[in-house]
């Protein structure tokens, strides 16, 4: 079973590297989200928002649904803690 789990995983983290080596560096002004993404954040952000913030203004306007999605995902996480330690209070004596 090992061999079988080596054999998946060597292709696995060969692909891994080998995609993060082509990757842009950090910083990297050519890079797609600094010549595609942030100039139209930052020339028709403050219009279509109405936000004086940047921040707030992709938060809240732009990735709205994502900020949601991490919030549920969050409080869920916390209420299944919640949930078991509770339970686990009561089983013991």
């Amino acid at each position: 079973m090992k061999r079988v789990a080596w054999i998946a995983l060597l292709p696995a983290g060969l692909l891994f590297f080998y995609t993060a080596t082509r990757l842009p560096r950090e910083g990297d002004p050519n890079s797609p989200a600094a010549t595609h993404v942030s100039p139209r954040y930052i020339e028709d952000g403050p219009h279509e928002t109405g936000a004086e913030n940047m921040v707030t203004g992709i938060l809240a306007d732009y990735r709205s649904f994502d900020t949601l999605g991490e919030t549920v995902v969050v409080l869920a996480a916390g209420l299944a803690c919640l949930l078991l330690l509770g339970t686990m209070e009561r089983d013991s004596p």
